[in-house]
């Protein structure tokens, strides 16, 4: 049975290894995002590595009328529709700070997007009774934190959302997996400080499939991530207010 797989924000380092591992699969992928040119350079070396088709399509989370020509062209593919969503941006806490009007961008680029693009696309997986949705999030959903909270609260609401497209996927035989990754070595996160327990996208990458194959619902990727923010989440608020974390 053919695969069809849609990477929106498929120049990230986490979508690059992903796609990389689906293309050894025979899976056809379909490249979205903004850089073209890295996203040709993408579809070419998926090919090569064994992709039954691999193509470089524009997307932008902040432009919905680049959505609808993605979901046409994923229809065209008989069998099994897949989506993987890498999308997302994170300023500075302190540039969001000093210009709040850099709010809108984060929350189209890291929710509101993401999230009407698969609207878009759920009527088409529900009409062939299978596809899988990946949905990645990050531990900064998980609470407020000082240093990024705009960010999170995007983050925060994209889970919510995933959670109820996949009790409406789950009727008609689709699945949605929200992954939350910790800390991973992409340009997202190069600037930071305070790094740690930094992981390669190659695991995030395994870990992706690894759910998919399972079904599983949430997962937090590298695996630890789930205790140290269940710990971080059970801080009572008067202390967790007066933290840096």
């Amino acid at each position: 049975m053919n695969t069809t797989w849609i990477i929106l924000g498929a120049t990230s380092s986490m979508a690059r290894a992903l796609s990389r591992k689906l293309a050894a699969q025979g899976a056809t992928v379909l490249l979205c995002g903004r850089d073209m040119d890295d996203l040709t350079a993408s579809a070419a070396d998926c090919v090569a590595r064994g992709a039954t088709a691999a193509e470089a399509l524009a997307f932008d989370a902040r432009k919905t009328e680049t959505f609808a020509p993605i979901i046409e062209r994923a229809a065209s593919e008989e069998g099994e529709i897949n989506c993987a969503v890498f999308v997302g941006s994170m300023p500075a806490q302190e540039a969001i700070d000093a210009d709040p009007s850099l709010i809108e961008g984060v929350i189209q680029d890291s929710h509101t997007g993401p999230a009407t693009f698969l609207q878009m696309l759920a009527p088409e997986l529900e009409e062939r009774g299978q596809g899988t949705v990946v949905g990645v999030g990050s531990v900064a959903g998980d609470r407020g934190r000082i240093g990024n909270y705009v960010y999170g609260s995007a983050k925060a609401g994209f889970a919510i959302y995933l959670s109820g497209l996949r009790n409406r996927l789950t009727r008609a035989g689709g699945h949605v997996v929200t992954v939350k990754p910790g800390f991973v070595d992409t340009a997202m996160t190069w600037d930071v400080d305070g790094m740690f327990l930094v992981a390669p996208p190659e695991k995030v990458a395994d870990d992706i499939l690894k759910a998919v194959k399972k079904k599983k619902n949430v997962i937090y990727t590298p695996f630890f991530w789930r205790y140290i923010m269940l710990i971080i989440r059970h801080i009572p608020e008067a202390i967790f207010k007066k933290m840096s974390i």
